[in-house]
């Protein structure tokens, strides 16, 4: 999908659905993300009253001129402005009385300890609850700005209704609608988004702010609101994870005198397990033969040479955080006889080697817990070689801890770990005595309406 600056505005492609008259938009806030989305907006056939307490940025606007400089952003919003699709006041009243959603694209700064300064948030809803207490119609109040889970529902709607007399959900709607543009292409990301996400507090809300993007590319995901404020979090974590692992591979590569870029040509080649989906579902700690000792052989490689990979070098002690997150619940649940449904380092193999698993157990025990342990693939009588050697050196009394029946580890258990989704053990795990802890590490069936009830703890969710 090309977009054709100038043109836009008139061109089918980007106009939205076609079924009634576009929903105009006042949009708060004309810095980076409020001026590209006003344009963008606009662009798209829906008329758009920007809001600044800047009056330069007002000013550019008047005339024509982006207040940022970006890729097609001022050709775009010369041509909407010439069109009258974007205009600009300093009016709060009039935008919001004007116009059927109020986009919010305030900053959101970090404060001196690195948390999220929400004063510019707060003060635009308090403007936008005031209008909306003379306002009669129905009106939806979407956030832009990146924000930690819980600022809208916590801090922004109570402003939103005191200021306004009125309740979200019911008399006006919220939502929140991450951007997900990069500097430097910002139109080219809006008009073809990845993602679009929005969270709602009613079906009416949602719907309304998620057709702006309709007839535009990427899936879409009408969610809670808190889970709407986290993914921006995650998008941007990963992104600078990456630049740092990138980094940290290319420090190793040049000290070795290789090519880090051929090297990651090849990675980036891998898109069924390197860039994909896999290895990015929360669970349990990773184990296993090759992933524990090649981390260490590559760290171990970088202090010979004296180089700092701390994102490398953190691998491990994140991975040991998660097991010792783990005997922290079971610790903090306050019984002693705990059932293990799984053992070796992954479902659907006997291979013990560096099982997180394993480690568990040692420390339970260790803790002076009571610990039965079942796994399909895994049975004494079956155990040769390297899974012999292994289990007997890590867990002598594993003869005590194993065995073969499932329901001898559900007869024995106050606790229940379920470590593997394997259809006998999702069985078990629904015929647990009632009262019976289950702590899931790996997502079992129906998570979600299982973590709504008191004797179940999700390890991530």
């Amino acid at each position: 999908m090309t977009l054709l600056v100038g043109d836009t505005a008139r061109d089918p492609e980007y106009l939205g659905a076609g079924v009634g008259p576009a929903p105009s938009i006042s949009v708060f806030g004309l810095g980076y993300v409020g001026c590209v989305s006003a344009a963008c907006f606009a662009a798209r056939g829906h008329r758009v009253i920007g809001v600044d307490v800047n009056p330069a940025k007002m000013s550019f606007l008047r005339e024509g001129k982006a207040p940022v400089i970006e890729e097609r952003i001022g050709e775009l919003t010369k041509s909407v402005v010439d069109d009258g699709m974007l205009t600009v006041t300093g009016d709060v009243l009039d935008a919001v009385l004007g116009t059927d959603i109020s986009m919010v694209c305030v900053g959101t700064p970090s404060a001196s300890g690195g948390g999220l300064l929400t004063q510019y948030l707060e003060r635009a809803s308090a403007d936008i609850g005031r209008a909306l207490a003379v306002k009669d119609g129905f009106h939806v109040v979407a956030y832009r700005s990146t924000m930690v889970p819980g600022t809208c529902e916590d801090v922004l709607i109570p402003i939103l209704e005191r200021e306004s007399g009125k309740r979200a959900g019911v008399d006006f709607g919220v939502c929140v609608n991450p951007e997900f543009l990069r500097e430097g292409s910002s139109v080219r990301d809006f008009m073809t988004p990845p993602k679009t996400v929005v969270g709602e507090t009613d079906a009416r809300s949602g719907e309304l702010v998620m057709d702006l993007y309709q007839g535009l590319s990427g899936k879409r995901f009408r969610v809670p609101i808190k889970v709407a404020e986290m993914t921006k979090y995650a998008d941007n974590s990963f992104h600078a994870l990456k630049v740092a692992f990138g980094n940290e591979i290319g420090t190793i590569c040049a000290q070795l005198g290789l090519d880090s870029h051929a090297v990651m040509d090849i990675f980036l080649s891998d898109t069924k397990l390197n860039i994909s989906d896999a290895y990015l579902r929360p669970g349990f700690a990773f184990g296993g033969s090759c992933l524990p000792k090649d981390v260490r052989a590559l760290m171990h490689t970088a202090r010979q040479r004296n180089l700092d990979i701390p994102v490398i070098a953190n691998i491990m002690v994140s991975n040991e955080a998660q097991v010792r997150r783990v005997v922290e619940m079971i610790v903090g649940i306050g019984r002693r006889k705990v059932g293990i449904f799984g053992l070796s380092f992954k479902s659907g193999t006997d291979d013990l080697r560096e099982s997180p698993l394993v480690e568990l157990a040692e420390r339970l025990l260790g803790k002076g817990f009571d610990v039965q342990v079942h796994d399909a693939n895994v049975a004494l009588s079956h155990l040769v070689g390297a899974n012999r050697e292994y289990i007997t050196g890590h867990l002598p009394h594993v003869g005590q801890l194993l065995t073969d029946d499932i329901d001898t580890v559900l007869e024995h258990a106050e606790i229940l770990v379920a470590a593997t989704n394997d259809p006998e053990v999702v069985e078990a795990v629904d015929r647990a005595r009632p009262g019976t802890i289950i702590i899931d590490l790996v997502r079992l069936p129906g998570a979600e309406q299982r973590r709504l009830g008191p004797d179940y703890i999700g390890i991530g969710w």
